[in-house]
């Protein structure tokens, strides 16, 4: 691998980091926040000895305390070198009920947030949908509940309303993939759901929603330039190829064709084909939504698993070949090209302006004094930045890369074991540390 610079990106490439309200935030409950189904789904953890829904049986009512450590953290990544930050707003903290009147100081908080970036000449890159659903929309539905499209697009007005004169980059969703599959069809993340006609339903008025809520931006901010954000996991080859095609549909094109015009693809996957109970005459119309930019994500490719399931062929899962791929600490494959096959696949689906959105890993990390030594996570990204140089010496538009995560946080259903930031936190007395891979970005970025 030739050295890499942070001249073989160009002089516009975005670099910035990447974090989430629930993850990080804390406060859960603090001036007039209400509940989302993360605050109700980790309260409610089930008691020994049946399994936990959070590994380390912890909740996100602190985590890493960013309601009260915004200037510092935003510092961190001036200080870092990155010249922007990914951050999501929390629905409940705004809006406590999902709809009605806005909380002021929840607003105020976000004005706090963005202006805080400005000071120290970091663009904010505001996701509007991190995964945190208000609870009281929930015990109306959810994402089952159709009129969630028009609350959506309320809610993302608002936003834009607000920091509109301030915020240009706009994220409605963050992975819908994950909190449908993994919240309405699994039921091990928020809000618990098992249930195939719930899923689909939730699949249909997210891509409704993408739609709604990209027009309700633009309608608040003229000059907003809105994308959204897809998890792509490559099929690995093998197998059975019409059990792959059906994994494929379902894992990396269900929120990515309807909202080009292309329908969902049900004559490739059985499993989706009841989602047209619930598509209505004018949806395939209403769906549709030109994207300024696609954010791509990607930490590891999907296997299939020989578990026959009706209409879909085979399980889909991140693979573990412990034998000739190294394994993070979550259990995945450490695939580097992968990264280049999401990139090209966007170029053709026809993206003109790509973002790594989201790209990291974790390792078990140890604090010694006050440095984290991780040499694993630092060739990680050396490995995955060179095959983001790869792509776009290919012509593969790719424009910037955040990398996730800006610091160590609540890892969703695993709890606080994973990490991967690229600085430590300590969640007892809150302290962060950069670690080495935090050092390799600033030189990297200093040039």
């Amino acid at each position: 691998m030739d050295k890499l610079r942070r001249s073989d990106f160009g002089t516009d490439f975005v670099w910035g980091v990447a974090t989430a309200a629930y993850q990080i935030e804390g406060g859960w409950d603090l001036d007039g926040k209400g509940p989302s189904i993360w605050d109700t789904f980790t309260h409610g953890s089930n008691p020994k000895p049946l399994p936990p829904r959070i590994r380390d049986r912890s909740t996100g009512d602190v985590a890493c305390d960013f309601v009260h450590h915004v200037a510092e953290d935003t510092q961190l990544v001036a200080d870092l070198g990155f010249g922007a930050s990914r951050f999501s707003i929390s629905w409940p903290r705004v809006l406590p009920t999902g709809v009605g009147s806005p909380n002021e100081a929840g607003l105020a908080f976000y004005d706090r947030a963005v202006d805080e970036c400005l000071a120290r000449n970091v663009d904010p890159w505001v996701t509007l949908y991190h995964w945190d659903l208000p609870q009281a929309l929930q015990d109306r539905g959810g994402w089952t509940n159709r009129d969630i499209v028009a609350w959506f697009a309320d809610y993302c007005g608002l936003m834009a309303d607000r920091l509109g004169d301030r915020v240009k980059h706009w994220m409605v969703f963050n992975e819908p993939l994950s909190f449908t599959i993994l919240g309405y069809l699994l039921g091990v993340h928020a809000p618990g759901v098992r249930s195939r006609k719930k899923f689909l339903a939730s699949v249909h008025h997210t891509n409704l929603a993408q739609a709604s809520g990209a027009a309700a931006i633009r309608a608040s901010s003229s000059d907003a330039i809105v994308g959204t954000t897809q998890y792509f996991g490559p099929i690995l080859e093998g197998g059975n190829e019409r059990a792959r095609a059906s994994i494929d549909a379902l894992i990396n094109r269900i929120f990515v064709e309807p909202n080009l015009g292309l329908g969902y693809p049900v004559e490739d996957c059985g499993f989706i084909r009841p989602i047209e109970s619930v598509v209505r005459p004018g949806d395939d119309e209403a769906m549709k939504v030109h994207w300024d930019f696609m954010g791509a994500q990607y930490y590891t490719k999907f296997k299939q698993l020989p578990i026959p399931v009706p209409g879909l062929g085979a399980i889909p899962v991140f693979g573990r070949d412990y034998r000739n791929y190294e394994i993070t600490s979550t259990g995945w494959e450490v695939r580097p090209d992968g990264l280049y096959d999401v990139l090209a696949r966007c170029r053709d689906w026809g993206f003109e302006r790509i973002i790594v959105t989201e790209n990291g890993t974790a390792f078990p990390d140890v604090l010694e004094g006050d440095r984290v030594h991780d040499p694993r996570r630092v060739e990680f990204y050396r490995r995955h930045l060179d095959q983001v140089r790869r792509a776009i010496r290919d012509g593969i538009p790719v424009e910037g890369y955040f990398c996730w995560s800006l610091m160590d946080n609540f890892e969703w259903a695993e709890g606080y074991g994973p990490r991967f930031g690229i600085t430590y936190v300590d969640y007892e007395s809150q302290r962060r540390t950069v670690k080495d891979s935090g050092r390799f970005f600033q030189q990297f970025l200093a040039g």
